[in-house]
């Protein structure tokens, strides 16, 4: 069971990278971004074929398969069908857009089996499932971080630069282009991360049985963070809006979320921190 638990963590953390990689390349067209996402996203369906194979011998019969089994089926036809519709189509987005369900399914599927042991022998199952949704929203508030100081970088210097005024200070600095390039590129790396430990969230909330937790303040509020920030790609990816005006979008996206983060623990009930 043991070996079958690091199974499910390394097709699940495995399955999240992936979905990093073929976002990135859905919003900037980066290549390699798309080779790294189909090769993790293909490993993962290995990983997923390995395990149906080792079912199939085991169980033999089909009558005996579990919903488990029948569940992780339907999962990995997900991911088949989109490596199929990548290879072929190259619709990009329809890929990332099915394989966060299938991610949320699989995650549902693993979590809520009976049985099943934590990596850790001191936690329980949801205690992983929520280690699991933490780290990707801990990640995802990182990259807000390094996008918001980048964006404020580029304000600063497009103030400047507008007044003529020069500084050594400016000279450290990089160029408007590339702060708005690697404002960009955090804010790509943090919306996925979000979206998929919201969807680890939503799983999580499932298995408590609690729906009213749908209803939550953080819940609710981390939809608008997530919108916050895809309307800020929006703009830059489809709108074409000017650098100044995407940097100040992106530093109010941040405010989202630092009030997000900062007054979920007064008025979540179950996101509390002290």
């Amino acid at each position: 069971m043991v070996t079958q638990t690091w199974l499910y963590d390394a097709i699940i953390y495995i399955y999240a990278l992936s979905l990093l990689f073929y976002f990135s390349d859905f919003v900037g067209s980066n290549r390699s971004a798309k080779r790294m996402g189909t090769g993790l996203l293909s490993f993962v369906w290995v990983l997923q074929t390995a395990y149906l194979v080792y079912s199939l011998v085991e169980h033999r019969n089909l009558s005996t398969f579990s919903m488990f089994e029948t569940l992780f089926i339907f999962s990995w036809l997900l991911v088949t069908v989109s490596i199929l519709i990548n290879r072929f189509f190259r619709i990009e987005l329809f890929v990332f857009l099915v394989n966060v369900l299938g991610f949320a399914v699989l995650a549902a599927n693993f979590f809520s089996r009976p049985g099943i042991s934590p990596t850790l022998s001191h936690w329980n199952i949801n205690d992983e499932l929520l280690f699991i949704h933490i780290t990707l929203a801990v990640g995802g508030y990182a990259a807000f971080v390094v996008s918001a100081v980048f964006s404020g970088m580029y304000l600063f210097l497009h103030r400047m630069l507008k007044e003529k005024k020069w500084s050594q200070q400016m000279l450290r600095l990089p160029s408007l282009e590339k702060t708005d390039r690697y404002a960009f590129v955090a804010a790509v790396i943090g919306a996925p991360l979000l979206l998929l430990s919201i969807s680890l969230g939503i799983v999580w909330i499932a298995l408590e049985g609690d729906f009213t937790l749908f209803f939550d303040s953080k819940v609710v509020n981390s939809w608008f963070v997530l919108l916050a920030y895809v309307f800020y790609l929006f703009q830059r990816m489809l709108l074409k809006a000017p650098g100044n005006r995407l940097a100040l979008w992106n530093l109010a996206a941040f405010v989202i979320t630092l009030l997000n983060f900062l007054l979920a623990n007064y008025y979540s009930g179950f996101h509390q921190w002290s």
